[in-house]
């Protein structure tokens, strides 16, 4: 039973029977002498994809829900659902498109290094690794002496999300990108 001072993004709890994910926790100290650290906490509903807010005290207990972390690789689209394979035992798990609507557009055919997460043998949700590379597909053409400041333009990577990159940066150059962020990152 973890207190609310020690969540982690991408932690697991049980709220009102349902369990939710963290997604981002907003931490606030009041100025005054004696006062709480206030921690404003961020959920998904891990079967519905609902938000849920909520604050809580550091001492504050949630309790943990009783989840599995396999690591699965992603294989191909199946109408409204999508295949992953079990990497350890080689099970094949099918999850609705409306469940990892976030994840889709960074998953590729054969990807690896993804975790399905399970409650009792049903994977209910899926996580995707921090940076990952992928190819400019599209940008404007790369500038002589244009240097690592901070001036960008947009590019098109691979998988058809646009982001901000370095001026210097020209089509087919691979870049690490954040997946929570949708920022560059660096060059891969």
């Amino acid at each position: 039973m973890p207190k609310a001072c020690d969540l982690k993004k991408g932690n697991v709890v049980e709220i009102n029977n349902d369990a939710y994910m963290v997604k981002h926790i907003d931490v606030r100290t009041p100025s005054a002498r004696g006062a709480v650290t206030l921690y404003k906490v961020r959920f998904n509903n891990i079967k519905t994809k609902q938000k849920y807010e909520a604050s809580y005290k550091g001492n504050d207990i949630l309790n943990n829900v009783d989840l599995q972390r396999k690591s699965v690789q992603y294989l191909y689209p199946d109408g409204d659902f999508h295949v992953f394979m079990d990497t350890q035992e080689y099970a094949q798990y099918m999850i609705a498109a409306g469940a990892i609507e976030d994840e889709l557009l960074w998953l590729t055919d054969g990807m690896e290094g993804v975790s399905g997460l399970f409650i009792d043998d049903n994977m209910v949700a899926i996580e995707i690794p921090i940076s990952l590379v992928f190819e400019i597909a599209e940008t404007a053409p790369g500038l002589k002496g244009a240097s690592a400041t901070a001036r960008t333009k947009p590019a098109t990577l691979s998988n058809g999300v646009e982001i901000q990159v370095p001026e210097y940066l020209e089509p087919g150059a691979m870049v690490k990108v954040n997946t929570e962020t949708k920022k560059f990152m660096s060059r891969a």
